[in-house]
């Protein structure tokens, strides 16, 4: 349940208030360039801590590589790579076994695993799980990157405010670059600050917030793919459903082209110079599963944080009672921040094994 991927698969290891948690990745190519410092970058744009849009559990989240890498390229083997939990409060979550958090997997978890699941910060089920998904994604993108390929995300809305979108035809470079390496990240700058405002108000209330997330693949080559159940929407859904609290995805166009004509959805082809391309692009970059040269759109909704300090209703398992319940613990009053760079490390993953896919 916890490994994805086929040409390079990965397996995510660990609990949030255990000793460590961690990825293995398999199938990496040997010789492959990484540079620790990116890495660094990326780790450190989902890092908690960092203002009050986040919880205020502070993690360094530096990443200790046991193994797959010599000096700083790729060996071929399996790369497996640690990050220590040095800062928990695992006596906040004391009563949770008996009264399992709306929202959460806590119900669930107790129902599929016995009782026996670890629920100290909701451990295997935690978000803190995406830490491991990001150095992962880290290292599959400066592969992607040398092969033209870029990925970048932004805050496509928090609530009902709603941030630019990627012109779906033609996205600059240098946008991409700086939503790749910020923490806030935003076409529209100056929506900034009322977007926090927002996040900021439903932390005071004891409340919090959700919102969507757009992601924009650039330099994928046309021909990447498979139709029916090997197609690229399959396996971009199938690790975005891996990240905690994503409850929606939609391509291109997505649920707003299903109100339009065939004639307002279509994208006319045309040739420029050599290359075939569109002069719109409701499909998001993908015809029949596979990539038709354009740039990859897709956005996922993401849930409002379950764990809120606001008293809610709950039962007691052991006395199968109905109860309230008050969380404890530290808690983001809105995940989509946080959870941009983990959007665009799934996004690498996906992709490094659709391309590894057309190479065979």
């Amino acid at each position: 349940m916890s490994s994805w991927g086929n040409a390079v698969k990965i397996s995510l290891f660990g609990e949030s208030h255990g000793e460590a948690i961690g990825v293995v990745i398999d199938g990496l190519p040997a010789g492959e360039s990484i540079d620790r410092e990116q890495i660094r970058l990326q780790m450190g744009r989902r890092a908690p801590g960092k203002d009050r849009t986040s919880t205020p559990r502070t993690e360094k989240d530096i990443p200790e590589i046991l193994s797959g890498m010599l000096g700083d390229r790729t060996t071929g083997a399996p790369l497996c790579a640690v990050i220590r939990n040095t800062n928990t409060r695992s006596q906040d979550y004391g009563n949770l076994m008996s009264h399992p958090r709306p929202g959460h997997a806590d119900y669930t978890g107790f129902i599929r695993y016995h009782g026996f699941n670890d629920i100290r910060g909701g451990g295997h089920f935690s978000g803190r799980l995406t830490a491991p998904l990001v150095f992962a994604g880290a290292v599959c993108r400066q592969i992607l990157e040398r092969k033209g390929i870029k990925i970048a995300a932004h805050i496509s809305s928090v609530g009902s405010m709603e941030d630019a979108r990627f012109d779906s035809v033609s996205i600059p470079a240098k946008l991409m670059d700086r939503l790749s390496t910020v923490s806030f990240g935003l076409i529209d700058q100056g929506r900034e600050e009322a977007m926090r405002t927002l996040i900021e108000e439903c932390r005071m209330e004891q409340d919090s917030i959700g919102g969507t997330i757009e992601c924009a693949i650039t330099g994928m080559p046309a021909g990447a793919g498979s139709p029916m159940f090997g197609g690229i929407e399959n396996v971009i859904s199938s690790i975005m459903f891996g990240i905690p609290a994503i409850k929606g995805i939609e391509f291109g166009s997505g649920f707003a082209g299903a109100g339009y004509r065939g004639s307002q959805n279509n994208d006319a082809f045309y040739y420029d110079g050599d290359t075939v391309k569109t002069r719109t692009n409701h499909h998001g970059g993908i015809l029949g599963g596979i990539s038709s040269g354009m740039p990859i759109l897709f956005r996922v909704a993401v849930k409002p944080t379950p764990s809120i300090s606001r008293q809610q209703e709950t039962v007691d398992l052991q006395e199968h009672t109905d109860t309230v319940l008050t969380v404890q613990g530290r808690h983001d009053p809105c995940i989509v921040v946080r959870a941009v760079p983990v959007v665009e490390a799934a996004a690498a993953l996906a992709v490094i094994n659709l391309l590894a896919e057309v190479s065979e």
